[in-house]
C-alpha cells in the first residue's frame, strides 16, 4: 500500500485565520479515496472532517511508495456519562415528541443515514468515524428511571431508534436497549422502536408482554429486496431476507409491525416499492411508511462519493432526480417536505407508494399506544425521596 501523507487545510466553513490565505481552501483539495481494503465492511468512502472543524484533514499519496501499511477502520466504543435519557423535539412533521438514543454513531454503516452529521458535534467525521467510533451511554436506563419517576412527568410514546439504531451490533455486548425496555415495562410506559436489526427478537419476551397491553410497536426498515444493493448501502445491517424474517417473528408474537421503505432513492430502489410492500405484507406487517432520500449537511458529499464509486453510470441521473424533488437543490430542510419532497418526481413516488399500501391494507392510521396504564417506577436505592431535597 502506498504511504499516505496527512495534510491540514483551513476548512471551507471555518472562520479565517492568520495566514490562511496562503494555503488552498479545503474545498480545492481533491483527497484520494481511502483504500477499500482499509474500510472493508464500511459504508462511506471518505472520512472528511466535520463542518465545525477549523481544519479539513485529508490523506494524499506522497509518491514515495514506501509500502507503509495503514490501519483498518476498527470499531471503537467510548463510554459517556449522559446527563439526560429522554430527548425532546417540537418538530411538527414528526409523530413523537420524545426519544431515547442509547448510542451515538452506528456500526451498520448505512451510507445514506441522516444522523451522520451529528458526529460533527463530537469533533468527529460523519464519514467513517460515524460507523467506527461509537459512543455508549451506560447510565441511560438509570437516568430514564429517574426521569419517569419525576412528579411532573406526563407519559407519551417514547421512540427508540430515531437517530441511531438501538439494536446495532454493540447492543449484544452493552445491552442498553434491553435495560431501557425493562424500565419501560416496569412503568407500563408506551414505546415505539425503529430498527433494521434482527437482534430486536432477542427482546421478544418484553415486547410481547408490552404489546399485549397496547404498550409497544416496532418499525423495521427495509430499503431494498436486493441483497447485493443492501450490502452496498448498509454493509453491516442484516440482509433483506433476515429483516422480513424478523417482521414475521414479531407479528407471530403479537407485536404490531410497521415496515419503513426508507430511504427511497429515485432510479436506484424506487422500482421496488410494490414488491417490497407485498413481501412486508406477506410477512405480517400491518402498516407501512416511506421516506425520500435526505441529504443534509455532509451527507450530500458522502452519498455523491459513494455513487461515484459504486454506481457511476447512475450517479448523474440519481442526483438530478433528487434535485427535482428538492426544488433544484440536493436538500430542503423545510418541515412537511423534508420527508417526502415535492414536485412531479416526488408526487409520482408518493402516489405509487400510496396505491400499493392501500391495495395491501397497509395504509392504516398509525397505531396509538396506551398511556393510561403508566405507573411511575420506584426510585433507585440511594436516591432522595424527600420533596424538599428533590427541589435541588
Amino acid at each position: 500500500m502506498t504511504a499516505a501523507l496527512k495534510l491540514a487545510f483551513p476548512h471551507q466553513n471555518a472562520a479565517p485565520v492568520s495566514g490562511a490565505s496562503l494555503k488552498p481552501a479545503a474545498s480545492e483539495v481533491e483527497p484520494l479515496p481511502i483504500d477499500r481494503s482499509r474500510r472493508r465492511g464500511r459504508g462511506t468512502t471518505t472520512n472528511a472532517s466535520g463542518r465545525f472543524e477549523p481544519y479539513a484533514r485529508v490523506e494524499v499519496d506522497d509518491g514515495w511508495e514506501t509500502g507503509e501499511e495503514l490501519p483498518d477502520f476498527r470499531t471503537e466504543v467510548t463510554l459517556e456519562t449522559a446527563r439526560t435519557a429522554i430527548t425532546r423535539n417540537q418538530s411538527p412533521d414528526i409523530a413523537f415528541d420524545r426519544s431515547i438514543n442509547p448510542y451515538r454513531g452506528c456500526e451498520h454503516g448505512c451510507v445514506y443515514c441522516f444522523a451522520r452529521p451529528t458526529h460533527a458535534f463530537l469533533g468527529l467525521s460523519p464519514g467513517l468515524d460515524f460507523e467506527s467510533k461509537l459512543v455508549a451511554k451506560p447510565n441511560v436506563a438509570d437516568l430514564l428511571r429517574r426521569e419517569l419517576a419525576a412528579a411532573s412527568y406526563k407519559p407519551r410514546t417514547i421512540a427508540l431508534g430515531t437517530n441511531t439504531d438501538p439494536y446495532q451490533p454493540i447492543e449484544r455486548t452493552h445491552r442498553l436497549t434491553r435495560k431501557i425496555l425493562e424500565v419501560l415495562e416496569e412503568a407500563r410506559h408506551p414505546v415505539g422502536i425503529v430498527t433494521k436489526s434482527a437482534l430486536v427478537t432477542r427482546d421478544l419476551d418484553i415486547l410481547a408482554r408490552m404489546a399485549a397491553q397496547g404498550l409497544a410497536k416496532v418499525a423495521i426498515s427495509i430499503t431494498t429486496l436486493d441483497p447485493a444493493l443492501s450490502r452496498d448501502m448498509e454493509p453491516r445491517a442484516p440482509t433483506p431476507a433476515k429483516r422480513l424474517e424478523t417482521v414475521a417473528k414479531l407479528a407471530q408474537a403479537g407485536v404490531p409491525v410497521t415496515v419503513l421503505t426508507a430511504p427511497i432513492i429515485p432510479s436506484l430502489n424506487d422500482h421496488e416499492i410494490d414488491r417490497l410492500l407485498e413481501a412486508a405484507h406477506a410477512a405480517g406487517a400491518t402498516e407501512a411508511g416511506y421516506v425520500l432520500l435526505r441529504l443534509p449537511n455532509e451527507i450530500k458529499d458522502l452519498v455523491s462519493d459513494w455513487l461515484l464509486e459504486r454506481h457511476p453510470a447512475k450517479m448523474r441521473r440519481i442526483l438530478s432526480l433528487v434535485r427535482e424533488t428538492r426544488g433544484g437543490k440536493l436538500y430542503d430542510s423545510g418541515w412537511g417536505v423534508r420527508q417526502t419532497g415535492e414536485g412531479v418526481v416526488a408526487w409520482t413516488i408518493g402516489r405509487r407508494f400510496e396505491l400499493a399500501a392501500r391495495r395491501l391494507n397497509l395504509a392504516r392510521r398509525h397505531l396509538r399506544l396506551r398511556t393510561d396504564l403508566f405507573t411511575p417506577p420506584a426510585r433507585a436505592k440511594g436516591e432522595a425521596n424527600d420533596v424538599q431535597l428533590s427541589l435541588f
